[in-house]
């Protein structure tokens, strides 16, 4: 049997997330002190006593998730799980990345706060509000919805973000060109296509002014080889050398999540069994529906901790 920790991206937030771990376990506590103390800011209160907007805003809600994700970590290495002992691999969705990072104990969970920030802040910054768009193509072949973007995007920016398995492929760019392919997809077929409530057209290639600020911010903090190979985003291949992960968490940015073709590794690759670290179950529910030979299992809540542990000790 080999085991793969993977790690929530945006939109697994939720006000409230883990106050029960660390009302449990100091060890959850720990962590979002030392979130709070690296950004100066109480965000452990936003996180669970809201009010939601503000926790959704993507400066907030990247480094959130991490917390909770090292949180639900730390307790279950509290209980002796080793993540080094017992997971072949670590992944996560876009910001999750970041969260296998510091998990896997490549960067420190305070530098990996700080990074989020970095993250929030320029990828925010890098395109005015209203001028980007994504959306969601819902059971359109992947060739489609490339032509439909290629097509849309004559002379602007539209191009496949998220393949998150499933039938879902995610879109961005321009807002023009965006809902122009969104129509182009309903002519060529697709289920839906719905334009989604974001503040910023993510990995896509308007990102590039958000990817140079994390080249500099990257270049800023001490990296370490992981404890287990982080499979990335826009490579889809296991790598463990520090430079590599800098440069490919720098093209993450305006790259593709192509997370359909990770659990599809892993699945080739002799996964059995996923845990999803931190708040939600959003990649679980991805996962079954790409590979439904790959159990899956979440850590994210004080009560998943003991069947975790049970499991994995």
């Amino acid at each position: 049997m080999s085991i793969a920790f993977t790690f929530p991206g945006q939109g697994s937030q939720a006000v409230g997330m883990g106050k029960d771990l660390a009302d449990a376990y100091p060890q959850a506590r720990a962590v979002f002190e030392e979130v709070d103390e690296a950004l100066g800011q109480a965000l452990s209160r936003i996180m669970w006593e809201g009010p939601d907007d503000e926790l959704t805003l993507t400066a907030n809600a990247q480094p959130a998730l991490m917390a909770v994700s090292l949180a639900a970590l730390r307790v279950l290495e509290s209980r002796g799980v080793s993540l080094k002992d017992k997971v072949a691999y670590v992944a996560g969705h876009s910001l999750g990345e970041y969260s296998a990072l510091a998990a896997a104990g490549a960067l420190s969970v305070a530098d990996t706060a700080r990074l989020l920030r970095i993250r929030g802040n320029a990828m925010q910054a890098a395109v005015p509000v209203g001028e980007g768009a994504m959306a969601a193509i819902i059971g359109l072949e992947q060739a489609d919805v490339e032509s439909a973007c290629a097509e849309a995007g004559t002379g602007s920016v539209c191009q496949i973000a998220n393949d998150n398995g499933g039938g879902q492929l995610v879109i961005s760019g321009a807002r023009p060109a965006v809902e122009h392919a969104a129509r182009l997809c309903t002519d060529k077929g697709a289920k839906r296509a719905l334009m989604l409530p974001v503040s910023a057209p993510f990995h896509s290639a308007l990102m590039q002014p958000a990817a140079e600020a994390m080249r500099e911010a990257l270049a800023g903090v001490q990296m370490h080889a992981p404890a287990v190979p982080l499979v990335a985003n826009v490579l889809v291949q296991p790598i463990t050398d520090p430079q590599e992960i800098g440069a490919r968490l720098v093209e993450q940015v305006t790259g593709r999540v192509r997370w359909r073709e990770t659990i599809e590794w892993f699945g080739a690759n002799g996964v059995t069994t996923l845990y999803e670290i931190g708040s939600g179950k959003v990649l679980s529910g991805l996962a079954r529906r790409i590979d439904r030979n790959i159990a899956t299992a979440n850590v994210g809540a004080a009560a998943d901790v003991d069947a975790a542990v049970a499991a994995l000790a």
